[in-house]
């Protein structure tokens, strides 16, 4: 009788230490080497999310891109898990989804070869600031790479594939195939952040969408058509360390 209490007992902690492991925060790190001022974002998940691409940046007041802080692995190196397939099965492969993360994409304002504004194997993002998009609430913890004074805009854009729904259907550009693996367009959050303040908690609210095919960097303020993708995330805050 000892034994199986025991043998129970067992499994009851092994399970509350999964439980309380799945519930904390991922902490992510990048751009180790920045000797500047630090941010930390903190990302709560939506309802909605499901392997979703994102991408963390700054600008200007004005719209002047200064840097990346955070790009998902896979738009980052233009290699996706799923990128090929041969024979019913899928391998990792290079890819292009120009829609995936426009905003950002054409903020860097970097054209490639090809004519699109998103990296490629030959042209990646530096591994100091890119990582596999994480699966659960998680904490980034970054440095900039130059010190900045004053104003400045932290971008946050999100996109979900083939999140589809009445509006952003599969047949809406049914000719376009970057459209094809996205559907609903990429919300993109912003805030304005000081960086003459500290410890103060900026919250990132939605302001818009990127464009659903990729082809400009325009953002569109209308988020009515919307469903799904604004469940995404449900909270994103910012503070400066």
């Amino acid at each position: 009788m000892m034994k199986t209490v025991t043998f129970v007992f067992l499994i009851i902690a092994k399970l509350s230490i999964f439980a309380q492991n799945k519930n904390d925060r991922i902490l992510l790190s990048t751009n180790n080497q920045g000797k500047r001022q630090k941010i930390q974002i903190s990302f709560t998940k939506g309802k909605q999310f499901n392997h979703p691409l994102l991408a963390i940046w700054l600008t200007t007041t004005d719209g002047k891109y200064i840097q990346t802080l955070y790009v998902s692995q896979s738009i980052a190196k233009g290699i996706y898990e799923h990128g090929k397939s041969e024979q019913g099965k899928w391998f990792p492969g290079e890819h292009r989804r120009p829609a995936a993360l426009p905003y950002w994409a054409f903020s860097r304002n970097i054209k490639e070869e090809d004519g699109l504004y998103i990296p490629t194997p030959k042209t990646p993002i530096a591994d100091a600031y890119t990582g596999a998009t994480p699966q659960n609430d998680f904490v980034l913890e970054t440095q900039l790479d130059e010190t900045r004074n004053g104003k400045a805009i932290l971008w946050f854009e999100i996109n979900q594939p083939f999140d589809f729904n009445d509006v952003w259907h599969n047949q809406k550009y049914a000719n376009n195939n970057a459209y094809r693996t996205s559907g609903q367009p990429s919300v993109v959050y912003m805030a304005i952040i000081d960086f003459d303040k500290e410890n103060i908690e900026y919250f990132l609210h939605p302001i818009g969408h990127g464009n659903p095919t990729g082809e400009n960097g325009e953002l569109n303020t209308d988020l009515s058509s919307l469903t799904t993708a604004l469940k995404i995330a449900e909270k994103i805050v910012v503070k400066i360390n």
